[in-house]
Formats: structure tokens, C-alpha cells, sequence
């Protein structure tokens, strides 16, 4: 596909893409747009998904968004391929397969600024402004005129001809221009969350007890009704009753189908990462479920991802299964398909805790309950 132009924003963001986005909006609004973004790529690492970016790549046109991956918000927009984005500045366009994106026409349209920096391995000379970068490959032949700072703009060879340009790099303005080359792509981080956000609010829980919200001060003991809950978070994002848990096949005394649905409730707050689940006789709260949005697990981009915190009693170990005690053998979950792509993951219990794990060690969802023993 081609023929998409999208606004260049420095510093703010490409299109509708905004810096600072939590990827479940990103791809919210990919899906809005699937006859424009038809292709589409996640990628992760799958071992280590905390060490490096979370990506969303639209191959066809060109361009990826890089996402922090603790936060998961977006900190770098880079557009790859130029001549397949065309992008709009201003009343100008630059790139694109009609527009040639030249050392000359980027000078023209952005100003002066300092001169940029060379990759002499690379061959790769970059140009800063705030919250901006271009990349421009130059020719073995023409590397010298690249290797001194002082070299005059805009970069011409002495031919006549102008580097094109092969790749832009879009992050917060709060990263300095000229620090290095490739430093954005490094060291580019999303932008302040705006005053009063709730994105990614501490949520404490201790064990048996509550959880409390640092955003807002709420707290949710365990027993409280769903009237307590509208008041302290608001209208739940849905409601569905719960199934019965399909564990319960272990236990001889319950005959009921693993697929019947029992009395008990669910309120998803999936704009929280949080699911509260009501007794049905009682409408009393009995479990809170935390999730990490983790890629590779099914849930991912149901929720937004919960930043929570457990409290535990004072101890001197640093292991959560020493912290907590002998779980026993993990219980194999498959969510209900053998033909879920992620595979199996495995769930720990303990007392008044109960953790999902996935294959590469981390955690993807957090039960809490009261144990009756």
C-alpha cells in the first residue's frame, strides 16, 4: 500500500500517534484504522520482554513505534523507510515516493540548526532539532566532508549533489539534540504523564486486607459491595458472571460442568488492569485479579498494564516463594484453548495469594484472596 501522509510533529508525535501513548491506545486506534493499517507487527523479546522495546511496525508505510517496555507507553517514533511515509510539515510535505527527502530540502524546511554528528562506521551523518532527527547515509567516496563539525550546512559534495535522507527519529523534546548518534533511539524515554493522569497509578495490596489507589487515595477492603466500589472507582468497563473455575474438576465434591457458570460476578476495569470478583449470594467482594498486560500472553491489550505493589510481612528474604511459602506443583492453565498460540502458563498458589506465570518466568496476573482455613 502507499499514499499515506501523516503530520510531522517534533517532539509531540506522527499523526494520530502521540509521544507518551500507552500502547492499548496505539493499537486501539490501529484497529479503528484497519483499512490504512492492514499490516501490522508486534514485536518483543519473548525471553526478556522488560529489557527492550515493545514495537508496533507498519512495514507498508514505513514506520514503527517504539514502546517503553515497563511503562508501556511510547518514547520513539522512527520512520525507517521515506520513501514509503510522506510526511507533512507545516504547509510542506517531505518524503514519500514523489518527494525527494534531501539534506537541501530538510535544511529548507526545518532552518538552521548545529551541525550534526557522523558515524564514521556507519557513514551515517545525523541531524538534530528538539525533538527531531534525520539520518542521511553519505557515500565512502564523500566521508570526509562529514568529519569535522565545523563543515558547512546544508551538506553538499563537491559534485553538486545532496545526501538523501533514510531515516527519522520523533521523541521528546527533553532529549538533547547532538548528544551522540543513535543517542535517541537509546536513551529517548516517553514524555511526563499530564497532571492528574491515572496511566500507571501505584495500586497496594495487602495481603488479605485491601487495595489502596495512590492517584486518587480509594481504598477497596475485601467483603465491600458493589455499591462501594462504584463509589470509590466509578462505573466498572464490563460486567460478566464468572465461570466455574476449571480447577474444580480436583475436587469430588463439586459436580458441577467445567463450563457452567456459577453465581458469582465479575467488574473489569480493564482502563485499571483490575478485575473484582463478587460473591453472588452475598455481593461481597472475595477476589481482586491484577494484570501486567505482558505481550505473549492472551490478555494482552485487554487491560492497561496495573503497577502494583504487594505488601508482605517483614521479612528478610528477597524470593517470592520463600516470602510466601511452598506452593506446591504449578497448576497448567492453558485459557481454555490448546490451540492458544502463547502457549500454556502456570499458576503458584498460596495463602491468600495466587500468581499466573508465563513460560519466560514473568508474571502475568496477580490473584488475591482471603484464605478460610
Amino acid at each position: 500500500m502507499g499514499g499515506l501522509t501523516l503530520d510531522l510533529r517534533p517532539g509531540a508525535g506522527l499523526g494520530a500517534f502521540n509521544l507518551g501513548m500507552p500502547v492499548c491506545e496505539a493499537l486501539a486506534y490501529v484497529e479503528q484504522h484497519r483499512a490504512v493499517f492492514d499490516v501490522v507487527h508486534v514485536k518483543y523479546n519473548d525471553e526478556e520482554p522488560l529489557k527492550v522495546d515493545l514495537v508496533i511496525s507498519f512495514p507498508e508505510h514505513g514506520f514503527h513505534l517504539r514502546f517503553e517496555p515497563r511503562s508501556q507507553r511510547l518514547r520513539l517514533i522512527e520512520v525507517f523507510d521515506v520513501q514509503r511515509l510522506q510526511m507533512r510539515y507545516a504547509t510542506s510535505s517531505i518524503g514519500g515516493p514523489s518527494v525527494a527527502a534531501t539534506f537541501v530540502a530538510v535544511y529548507a524546511l526545518f532552518g538552521p540548526t548545529f551541525p550534526g554528528t557522523y558515524n564514521t562506521k556507519r557513514c551515517i551523518y545525523t541531524l538534530f532539532y528538539p525533538g527531531l532527527s534525520f539520518a542521511f547515509p553519505i557515500p565512502a567516496q564523500y566521508t570526509e566532508c562529514c568529519q569535522h563539525r565545523e563543515a558547512e550546512l546544508p551538506l553538499e559534495f563537491p559534485d553538486g549533489t545532496t545526501p538523501v535522507m533514510s531515516r527519522v527519529c520523533i521523541y521528546d523534546s527533553a532529549v538533547g539534540g547532538g548528544v551522540g548518534v543513535g543517542a535517541p533511539l537509546k536513551i529517548a524515554l516517553p514524555p511526563q504523564l499530564p497532571l492528574g493522569s491515572l496511566y500507571m497509578e501505584e495500586v497496594h495490596a495487602k495481603l488479605a486486607e485491601e487495595l489502596w489507589f495512590t492517584g486518587g487515595g480509594q481504598h477497596l477492603p475485601f467483603g465491600a459491595s458493589p455499591q462501594d466500589v462504584w463509589a470509590e472507582l466509578g462505573r466498572p468497563c464490563g460486567i460478566h458472571q464468572k465461570q466455574v473455575d476449571p480447577m474444580v474438576i480436583h475436587s469430588a465434591s463439586d459436580p458441577r460442568p467445567r463450563t457452567a457458570l456459577c453465581g458469582d460476578y465479575f467488574y473489569n476495569y480493564f482502563s485499571r488492569g483490575i478485575d473484582i470478583l463478587f460473591d453472588g449470594q452475598t455481593h461481597r467482594i472475595k477476589k481482586f485479579v491484577l494484570h501486567t498486560n505482558f505481550p505473549g500472553h492472551t490478555d494482552f491489550n485487554c487491560y492497561i498494564k496495573c503497577n502494583f505493589f504487594i505488601h508482605v510481612p517483614p521479612v528478610s528474604l528477597w524470593v517470592l516463594q520463600e516470602i510466601l511459602g511452598d506452593g506446591g506443583r504449578a497448576a497448567i492453565q492453558t485459557q481454555g484453548s490448546v490451540s492458544n498460540p502463547f502457549g500454556p502458563t502456570f499458576v503458584y498458589g498460596y495463602r491468600n495469594i495466587a500468581l499466573e506465570v508465563m513460560k519466560n518466568g514473568h508474571i502475568a496476573t496477580v490473584t488475591l484472596f482471603q484464605s478460610h482455613v
